[in-house]
């Protein structure tokens, strides 16, 4: 018995369930450039990269500058507070930091982030999101997933349902980390598919491993490996025209042939030695802090992913300093704020400061959505003597690129940065956005499961057009 497969993967599955297999290849995959279904409308962006603060960043001490805070330190808040994650509740807490109004905008941003104060005319800053969560693993499914809970889609395995990847070697949906072990509270199925077909989840790659995906070099010879993918293809066409039809085992084999063209495409996306030394140091790979070493090879990855195609890549903070075990949610400070928040900024503001600056000299930004959010927000005033407690009432993220509106304020919370109290902001109306951006009506991207048309927006959402160009 011959098991070799000479016919080639598209005419293999076009025998395969009436040919319902080759529409899902022609449909999801395809050529290079090819799209899974053709945009609503004209987009203005092509990719997204998403740097999520896990753990929740103070706005009042980031970009959202409250002065009362500082003539009101120490006094008792004068209205009612909420309950928080540990009711451990004290008086108003001033920020630590100043503030500084920076570019044509003149937009404030703290001494946190002097380098992304730099690129502040590039930045639509929403000072009033809001969360309907305020413990981490809940609020970081509710940002990423739309839902409090697990089990649906992440944006970013909608986004690749919805557009599908412009490069056959890479996954559409990329999740890279570095250093220590760093998946936010709730873990990967933060990054999962949900009830979508499985190659639309994330794949993770480590970005400063060598194989920065486990078990991506093959241990014999590609021939080989090529003769062993096929015979597994052979049983699975098999089985599915046995059963009639499986979206699970087409799914199966474009993993299969996504993972053995990743082999190539891996390592040289992972290869910087080709980058010019000043854009390594734009980014801040020589940088002295080893966690910011990390997170710039973070952010130039990211670069050089959507310049091969791919549609959705999400960074990944690390803990504060090596060895202080805090890597699912380091923006956390309930004690000692000032320390940890300026580790943390430490870490990331060159790197992304760096990442929209390559953009932009590249002609890739326009094309580009940047964002920059955590799950919630902090409180205005102490847990303890000198930390915040979470506060999903009001808080600041940011876009960038791809058709965003740079050098825009949007939104705004009370004099003490607790309660929204103009244009509230959820992250249905985020992603409502992301999606109009990528030439997509969030209302129209749709899977069917359980007996209902779901989606990434549930049955909310609206796209903020104030922030767009």
């Amino acid at each position: 018995m011959n098991i070799r497969c000479r016919m080639s993967r598209r005419d293999m599955l076009g025998l395969c369930s009436t040919g319902f297999g080759a529409l899902a290849l022609a449909g999801l995959t395809g050529p290079a450039g090819a799209a899974a279904r053709p945009p609503h409308f004209r987009p203005r962006a092509k990719h997204v990269i998403f740097c999520y603060m896990s753990g929740g960043v103070s706005h009042v001490d980031t970009f959202d500058p409250k002065p009362r805070l500082q003539r009101e330190h120490g006094k008792p808040m004068p209205m009612k507070i909420e309950r928080t994650q540990f009711n451990q509740n004290g008086n108003i807490f001033g920020s630590p930091y100043a503030f500084k109004q920076y570019g044509e905008s003149g937009i404030p941003v703290s001494s946190l982030f002097p380098h992304v104060a730099t690129c502040v005319d590039d930045l639509a800053v929403i000072r009033s999101m809001t969360s309907t969560a305020n413990e981490h693993a809940q609020g970081n499914y509710f940002f990423h997933t739309g839902f409090t809970f697990m089990g649906h889609p992440s944006a970013g395995a909608w986004v690749n349902y919805g557009l599908g990847s412009e490069n056959d070697n890479l996954p559409g949906f990329v999740i890279l980390q570095s250093g220590p072990a760093n998946v936010p509270h709730g873990g990967v199925g933060l990054y999962g598919n949900g009830y979508l077909p499985a190659h639309h989840q994330g794949s993770i790659l480590q970005s400063d491993k060598t194989n920065a995906v486990r078990n991506i070099q093959s241990l014999e010879a590609p021939q080989n490996q090529r003769r062993r993918l096929d015979f597994v293809n052979q049983l699975d066409r098999g089985f599915v025209q046995t059963i009639g039809g499986d979206a699970d085992v087409e799914a199966a084999i474009e993993n299969y042939e996504t993972a053995f063209r990743m082999q190539a495409a891996v390592p040289e996306l992972c290869d910087i030695s080709g980058e010019s030394e000043a854009t390594k140091r734009l980014y801040g790979l020589d940088h002295p802090h080893a966690m910011t070493r990390h997170y710039a090879r973070q952010c130039l990855l990211a670069r050089r992913l959507v310049e091969r195609g791919v549609r959705f890549v999400e960074l990944s903070c690390l803990p504060q300093n090596e060895g202080d075990g805090q890597a699912a949610n380091p923006w956390d400070q309930h004690g000692n704020l000032e320390e940890g928040h300026t580790n943390m900024a430490l870490q990331v503001d060159q790197p992304i400061a760096g990442l929209i600056k390559d953009l932009k000299r590249r002609g890739l930004l326009d094309e580009t959505l940047v964002i920059w959010a955590g799950e919630f927000g902090r409180t205005p005033f102490s847990q303890g003597s000198n930390g915040r407690d979470h506060n999903p009432y009001g808080f600041s993220i940011w876009l960038a690129g791809g058709g965003i509106r740079g050098g825009t304020v949007y939104g705004a919370t009370d004099e003490y940065g607790y309660h929204v109290v103009e244009n509230k902001c959820t992250v249905y109306d985020l992603w409502a956005t992301v999606l109009h951006q990528l030439g997509v009506d969030h209302e129209q991207l749709t899977f069917r499961h359980g007996g209902r048309d779901l989606r990434l927006t549930d049955v909310h959402g609206h796209v903020l057009r104030d922030i767009i160009a």
